[in-house]
């Protein structure tokens, strides 16, 4: 696959979502209610879909030791650990609601823990949750089951005990090697601690380890990060997630402790980028896309080669495209035609659930224009390509007269090489692929009525 010359990525690198869902969080209104989400579980209980699809969870565990300045994820610093227990005690009673009105055993074939750092739970607390969520589900076998990791929180041993409770895929947050980065965002941690984890984690047999990095982060350089790189090429991951730092001291207050003189200029962030590009794929790894990297034979490639790419909150996945349940404070599921966002502060989800309440405070009911686009934007995103008439069957639409305006936008980048526009449909370029999220960004109605787009994250 060609890499993208520095001025492709200037010209193409603007702004948008990362399409997680359409519509994207942000649209989501706290005009959608605990009632209308009750009513996605229980139509999921009562159709065919329960029995034939399985659902996907996603538990946050908001709680860290110590701030991450770079961090922009909803998460609670402290070094009280009894904590935890009252969080899995709450936790308790949310997964009860939900079984209350899905039913239980439900199939479960994806789980994810995220935060914060879900490792700060003690190894007892860990087993506990597992428990909890084993009884009142059904966890496939042959499942993915992955968990966020700290390298600061877990040695060998605890990596065991993860391995025994059933996970078998692990990200160890890295972001980057080098001292002098990590202490300016507050996160030291040797390479030679994440070295020993990764080898710990092969011996236990983990089926898939992948290693976050970010570039544009202070006192970083594009021959800084090619260290890094290079270190993380050694380390041979089976994945690698590489995300641009967004630094938004306005939304995020962490990063207000970030120097803005100490970070990379645009130049140095688009060179870090087109370095990291090359240098992955020269040690064979497969650009899957949108951030995300993965050897040949890892499940993600082999799924992006078969065609079988899925997407969800999590980025991309190799499960079918599933309904999602969020489980946990600030968490985001999928049911039906919904999207549903619990609250953001643990006062405010601890006092919904004293009341018997789900904790969902916002959301959307998706309308057929959604589910349409939906459809659109998450083939492009996932199989980079899309044919007219599958989506005309579907959604019983003439797909020119329908996009008409958005294929006439597409014309500007057939020109430029990113993508082919034929009669019959779509198909993303080789070069294009690197700008996925921008050819989708074509086909999202909100973004054509609002053009501010200074909330997201560059597109590549």
């Amino acid at each position: 696959m060609p890499t993208p010359f520095p001025e492709l990525i200037r010209r193409f690198d603007v702004s948008g979502p990362r399409y997680t869902s359409y519509p994207t969080a942000d649209r989501f209104v706290e005009a959608f209610t605990p009632d209308q989400f009750v009513q996605a579980l229980e139509q999921r209980r009562s159709g065919a879909a329960a029995m034939v699809l399985p659902l996907s969870l996603y538990v946050h565990i908001p709680f860290c030791e110590s701030l991450c300045y770079y961090c922009a994820c909803n998460k609670i610093i402290t070094k009280h650990h009894e904590r935890g227990e009252a969080y899995l005690r709450y936790l308790s009673r949310e997964v009860d609601l939900h079984t209350a009105h899905l039913g239980l055993g439900q199939t479960v074939s994806q789980l994810h823990l995220g935060g914060g750092t879900p490792t700060f739970l003690s190894d007892s607390e860990l087993r506990e949750l597992m428990a909890m969520l084993r009884r009142s589900f059904t966890l496939a076998p042959g499942g993915e089951y992955s968990i966020e990791v700290d390298p600061r929180t877990v040695d060998a041993t605890r990596l065991a005990t993860l391995a025994e409770l059933g996970f078998n895929r692990l990200s160890f947050g890295v972001q980057d090697f080098d001292p002098v980065v990590q202490k300016a965002v507050h996160r030291v941690q040797p390479a030679e601690q994440v070295f020993a984890l990764v080898a710990s984690a092969r011996q236990l047999g983990f089926e898939s380890i992948n290693v976050d990095l970010i570039y544009g982060l202070p006192q970083q350089t594009p021959e800084s990060f090619d260290r890094t790189l290079a270190q993380v090429n050694e380390l041979r991951p089976d994945r690698i997630a590489l995300y641009a730092y967004a630094h938004l001291p306005e939304r995020f207050k962490p990063q207000r402790r970030i120097m803005t003189a100490e970070l990379p200029t645009a130049d140095a962030k688009v060179s870090m980028l087109s370095r990291s590009l090359a240098a992955f794929q020269n040690a064979g790894y497969v650009y899957v896309g949108m951030d995300h990297f993965a050897l040949p034979n890892d499940s993600l490639a082999v799924a992006k080669r078969q065609g079988r790419l899925h997407r969800n909150f999590q980025g991309y996945s190799t499960q079918p495209d599933c309904d999602l349940l969020g489980l946990g404070v600030s968490a985001i599921g999928r049911i039906g035609a919904t999207y549903s966002q619990n609250a953001k502060t643990l006062e405010e989800y601890y006092d919904h659930l004293d009341q018997g309440r789900l904790p969902v405070v916002r959301g959307l009911a998706l309308t057929r224009d959604d589910l349409v686009r939906r459809a659109v934007i998450m083939a492009l995103m996932c199989q980079g390509q899309l044919q007219y008439e599958s989506i005309e069957l579907a959604y019983l639409i003439d797909f020119k007269s329908y996009f008409a305006a958005e294929l006439e936008t597409l014309a500007g980048m057939e020109d430029q090489g990113l993508v082919e526009v034929n009669d019959t449909g779509i198909q993303v370029t080789a070069m294009g692929w690197f700008f996925v999220r921008g050819v989708a960004m074509v086909f999202d109605r909100y973004l054509q009525a609002d053009r501010t787009r200074a909330r997201f994250s560059k597109i590549i």
